[in-house]
């Protein structure tokens, strides 16, 4: 594909990630653990999703390039957490998958022809789903989820540094 803005962003999530993480991680694991309220998430959980849902997200461009018109199954991502027990999963390992999911999606939308980007799938959940709303989502996912941990940690400390 033709480079563009968006997909530069996209491809930088991972640098932007990590560049969070790394002024994060020093205050320790009981702010990477601490969650403003109930049903948010902590840094950690919003870690280990953001593998999960690059994992999805993998398989949504692959569709999207080689089977338009196909469907793409949406997920319960608020279920995920306690189901498959974010808390207790590694963070590196999700950090890990992350980078290498993303890097392999970049890498592929460097290859694939600009006909791509007019594709579309249908999502199980929200119907037409068009290339161009795919990579808008994930171009702006990680910098709205270190958007996020910037909150939580504005809350951890606005509560006297729990923990």
């Amino acid at each position: 594909m033709t480079p563009s803005p968006l997909l530069t962003r996209y491809a930088s999530a991972y640098a932007e990630l990590t560049a969070a993480l790394a002024e994060l991680e020093p205050l320790g694991e009981a702010f990477l653990h601490y969650k403003p309220r109930p049903e948010a998430w902590s840094v950690h959980e919003i870690v280990v999703h953001l593998a999960d849902s690059e994992a999805n997200s993998y398989v949504r461009l692959r569709r999207l390039a080689a089977e338009p018109g196909s469907m793409v199954l949406g997920y319960a991502q608020d279920v995920w957490p306690v189901a498959t027990r974010y808390r207790e999963q590694s963070r590196a390992t999700a950090l890990e998958t992350f980078r290498w999911l993303r890097q392999s999606s970049a890498e592929l939308l460097a290859l694939l022809p600009d006909a791509v980007a007019e594709h579309a799938c249908v999502h199980s959940e929200s119907g037409a789903y068009p290339f161009a709303q795919w990579l808008q989502i994930y171009a702006d996912h990680v910098p709205g989820h270190i958007g996020q941990m910037r909150r939580n940690l504005a809350a951890w400390e606005a509560a006297g540094r729990p923990g």
